[in-house]
């Protein structure tokens, strides 16, 4: 729901994607940023509507993404999807970070745009650990990455996650991502992706900044 810029692009990609796109905007108008190329179907109406999104095919989808620029009408849109239709995999676009917490907490997938922007911009001004990549709706975990000080070339992923308490998730190396053991070895360039508990993360980063432990 919703042929903003990015409702065009979201289904633009999808399509890409050898994906089946359904697209909903109250304005017809709206439909010209698909572009000519786009084979989706268009339905002009409001998403919240019952019958639009029956119109749409909601009963065969997959998932919906409710990225109107209302944060109303995106979540009466997302709660009728999940709600009405069963759909599991429901997005909503909120502008208003409060709401996005309480509807993420409702088990609605929330993306507050404000704040996810100002939370990329926060992430290049400050140093590294200030602002984490990912942050759970409780607060609790959180996602970060970390280039690998020299300090730590040449010891083990094991050794870092005993010592900080904390879990590498991947590692990105020469462009590519890979799933560490607990004996795999650290190499100069790696970046670290890293899930720690929010309360924990002062103590992994100076784990990181001081080096192994030795024994």
């Amino acid at each position: 729901m919703g042929c903003g810029r990015v409702g065009s692009t979201l289904a633009r990609g999808l399509e890409d994607r050898n994906h089946t796109v359904a697209v909903i905007d109250s304005d017809p108008d709206a439909f010209r940023r698909l572009g000519p190329g786009f084979n989706g179907d268009k339905v002009a109406g409001m998403g919240f509507d019952q019958q639009v999104l029956e119109k749409a095919g909601i009963r065969r989808a997959d998932a919906f993404a409710a990225v109107s620029s209302g944060d109303n009408s995106n979540i009466i849109a997302a709660r009728v999807a999940r709600e009405t239709f069963g759909i599991q995999q429901v997005v909503a676009r909120i502008y208003d970070p409060g709401r996005a917490e309480v509807y993420q907490r409702l088990g609605i997938t929330t993306v507050a745009t404000v704040k996810w922007t100002a939370d990329q911009v926060l992430r290049r001004l400050l140093p590294a650990g200030a602002e984490p990549d990912f942050r759970d709706p409780s607060g609790t975990i959180r996602l970060d990455h970390i280039t690998v000080p020299e300090v730590w070339v040449g010891s083990s992923v094991g050794a870092y996650q005993d010592q900080a308490r904390a879990r590498v998730a991947w590692i990105d190396r020469l462009g590519e991502g890979t799933l560490p053991t607990r004996d795999s070895i650290m190499q100069e360039g790696d970046m670290l992706h890293v899930v720690v508990r929010e309360e924990n993360s002062a103590h992994a980063y100076e784990v990181l900044k001081r080096g192994p432990e030795e024994h």
